[in-house]
């Protein structure tokens, strides 16, 4: 034991443990294209199941003679009985937890089930590992005050780590589509323009932007099945708004709403809205760009500045140096 504690507290070993480590990431990224799937299939396929899910949906509120509750899907398991065990679902808002997990692309009730259960799991996770590198590897010279601290502060942090993992992925995909939302925009509105529905122009927007935003692609055809199935048009509009949260968004659903509901000319509230999805798509470009100088003032006073002296007064200073010899 006290021997593999002297070889992992080594730092010869854990610097070939990085190199090994960093290699290992360079090979798989190299090999990674060559054996992922077409994400766009696998998408577009979890639309179709989406959209079976709602037709047979809507065949059980017809046999119930107009109910319009929706089932959720079962999620057996060892996650759904620990989960209603510890009655998480009071403990924490499954509401809100199920909505950042469909703004993430996570859907169903498995998700749900997982980040409870990982809110719940992840802290003692966390906490042992803390214990192991602190008590075990002895990697970091603390009394054992600051050790009790560390696997304390490490246990409280568990808490955060699936929720911060939910807001990080939320944040990507809001990226990507917020990136190709306009573009899409003026592919709707040519569609509509040329005579074609909402539904058909939605659909073949979604197979036009799969390549480039599966992640739109995902969220249209997903529209287009709830317009077809639904019982209210407006809600599919509503749900698509809810799935992205961004802005944007759901002005183009609002003005989808009132065209349906009062018979407002869609295209020309299609044409102001690109055009305002495309001036806030470069807004947010600028933004970033006018942030980049003050990002930047640190890094070049800690590490730009002391070579820029170094190669100044080096030569005074060598200099003064051999007068006084």
């Amino acid at each position: 034991m006290e021997d593999l504690i002297n070889a992992a507290t080594d730092r010869q070993v854990q610097i070939s443990v990085l190199v090994a480590l960093a290699a290992v990431a360079t090979v798989f990224t190299v090999a990674q294209p060559f054996f992922s799937g077409d994400k766009l299939k696998q998408r577009m396929k979890s639309v179709t199941t989406y959209r079976e899910s709602l037709r047979q949906q809507q065949r059980d509120s017809f046999a119930k003679r107009g109910q319009t509750k929706l089932r959720a899907a079962s999620a057996s398991g060892m996650l759904k009985e620990l989960v209603e065990n510890l009655k998480l679902f009071e403990v924490f808002d499954a509401g809100e937890a199920r909505k950042k997990l469909m703004m993430a692309g996570f859907r169903g009730p498995r998700p749900v089930f997982i980040f409870m259960a990982a809110r719940i799991g992840m802290p003692f996770v966390m906490a042992i590992a803390a214990i192991v590198y602190v008590y075990i590897l002895k990697a970091i010279e603390l009394d054992s005050f600051g050790k009790l601290c560390a696997v304390f502060l490490a246990f409280g942090s568990g808490f955060y780590v699936p929720s911060l993992y939910i807001t990080n992925a939320v944040k990507k995909r809001q990226q990507k589509v917020q990136l190709a939302w306009p573009d899409s925009l003026d592919l709707l509105l040519i569609c509509v323009e040329s005579g074609m529905s909402i539904e058909a122009a939605l659909q073949k927007v979604s197979e036009e932007v799969g390549p480039n935003c599966p992640e739109l692609a995902e969220e249209l055809g997903l529209t287009t099945a709830e317009l077809s199935y639904l019982q209210e048009r407006k809600q599919a509009y509503v749900n698509l708004a809810e799935r992205t949260g961004l802005d944007g968004v759901k002005g183009v659903t609002t003005a989808l709403i009132q065209s349906e509901k009062y018979g407002t000319p869609l295209g020309q509230s299609l044409r102001v809205m690109a055009q305002e999805n495309r001036d806030m798509r470069m807004q947010e470009a600028e933004k970033k760009a006018a942030a980049l100088p003050p990002k930047l003032t640190v890094p070049m006073i800690g590490f730009f500045l002391p070579v820029l002296f170094a190669v100044i007064l080096g030569p005074a200073i060598m200099q003064v140096m051999n007068l006084d010899k």
